[in-house]
């Protein structure tokens, strides 16, 4: 590569069709085409503030997949090292519009392009050419292949010296068992520096719901600052010298809640390569949650920099 990469990200990008309307998947007449996937929310976010981002992954060779890549390049994320798939297709999901709550999804992304992606695709130039490497459990649960590499990238970038940021998003329907999903995150959890679990997935990984008792948890296992996301509250970071909670945004009008994780992870990861202290980039990456729960799409809410700085200024 000419060029380097303030960070690199690696998963499954889906076509998304998110309800126009209020009402039961099968009821809805009308839906909006856009990109879902939690790595991507993070690439488009990471490249909205100006850090150069690379992703990875593999795509079918259908018409979804020329979608979700000139949309990630009209964000300026540099695709030069998806591949593709001649058997498998690229990966679709459906959201409902609620008025409370959480919305329902459904994927259709078995036996995708992206299960597919294993370490045979790692390209050690490019990933080596990142500062720094953010990845979730998402992988690691789509296939046997996707398991390997994601440890393989994790490992590799520690080896090298740069940052690795960890976000569990857990997604139980996509594991085979419980035990095999916590042991599995835990295990990579123990390859990341950065770790960003919400307080009910920090219940599920560790059994205590209290955020000291999680941070405590992961500080054993290696990782350096460890940030539970407590929903409308904030969050509650730690380090091994220092600890502390940084108060949420209040939200008027929250129109969907997916993607606000993302969002948030994007925030603390782009204050922490900003070399901003760690109270600053977590609650920047409270704002970005704030700015994505009042936006339809996962990563509509992404907010540029003169936005960002739009809403600091400004508030809701």
């Amino acid at each position: 590569m000419s060029k380097t990469l303030a960070a690199v990200t690696f998963g499954e990008p889906m076509a998304m069709f998110y309800a126009n309307e209020v009402g039961e998947l099968h009821e809805v007449t009308s839906f909006t085409r856009a990109i879902a996937g939690a790595e991507s929310n993070v690439a488009v976010g990471l490249s909205r503030l100006g850090h150069r981002t690379g992703y990875v992954t593999k795509l079918g060779k259908d018409h979804l997949a020329t979608f979700i890549l000139n949309a990630q390049n009209k964000e300026a994320i540099d695709t030069s090292c998806v591949s593709f798939s001649e058997e498998q297709p690229t990966g679709i999901l459906m959201k409902s519009k609620v008025v409370n709550g959480d919305p329902k999804v459904e994927y259709f992304r078995k036996n995708s392009a992206a299960s597919a992606l294993s370490v045979a695709d790692f390209d050690e130039a490019y990933f080596g050419s990142a500062g720094h490497l953010h990845a979730t459990s998402i992988s690691a649960a789509l296939s046997a292949s996707t398991r390997e590499f994601t440890f393989h990238a994790m490992e590799f970038m520690k080896k090298q010296g740069k940052t690795v940021s960890f976000d569990p998003n857990l997604r139980p329907v996509l594991w085979s068992d419980k035990d095999t999903m916590v042991r599995t995150i835990n295990e990579l959890a123990a390859h990341c520096d950065w770790f960003f679990p919400g307080i009910s997935e920090g219940a599920v990984l560790t059994g205590s719901d209290n955020p000291e008792n999680i941070a405590d948890f992961y500080l054993e296992l290696g990782v350096s600052l460890v940030v539970v996301k407590l929903g409308p509250e904030g969050a509650y970071y730690k380090t091994r010298t220092d600890e502390g909670v940084v108060p949420g945004f209040k939200v008027k009008h929250v129109v969907d809640t997916v993607g606000a994780g993302d969002a948030f992870a994007t925030g603390v990861i782009s204050g922490m390569l900003e070399n901003l202290g760690i109270p600053e980039a977590v609650r920047r990456g409270n704002a970005m949650g704030a700015l994505a729960v009042m936006s339809p799409g996962d990563m509509d809410g992404l907010p540029t920099r003169p936005q960002l700085e739009h809403f600091f200024a400004k508030g809701i």
